[in-house]
């Protein structure tokens, strides 16, 4: 964690105020500090929005209960299907399929 201990005072006018907040809303954040830390440090906050990351994290979880029903499974019955592994190959293509799509949206950002 970082120490944080020098205090500043900054003032706003109402105006300035409302629209410093409109624009955390903007970003979806509520931390005043963070935002006005953020922008006082780089000039400027970017909100990433990737459909894409969040499709990935969404196979990933399905991949994960997946080896892990069939990792109950070997362990239960001491067998391996060819389903289950079919099932899992699927699986590992359609999450590099998402990684690859995920690196390209972010190489066009500028």
């Amino acid at each position: 964690m970082v120490d944080r201990e020098v205090i500043k005072t900054v003032r706003f006018s109402p105006d300035e105020m409302r629209m410093i907040q409109e624009k955390m809303r903007q970003f979806g954040t509520t931390n005043f500090s963070a935002f006005v830390r953020k922008m006082a440090l780089d000039g400027y906050v970017v909100k990433l929005e990737l459909p894409e990351l969040k499709e990935m994290v969404s196979l990933l979880r399905y991949s994960s209960n997946n080896l892990n029903q069939l990792t109950k499974r070997v362990h239960e019955t001491g067998r391996i299907y060819d389903a289950d592994l079919e099932d899992l190959q699927q699986n590992h293509e359609r999450l590099w399929d998402a990684a690859r799509d995920i690196l390209m949206a972010l190489s066009k950002l500028k």
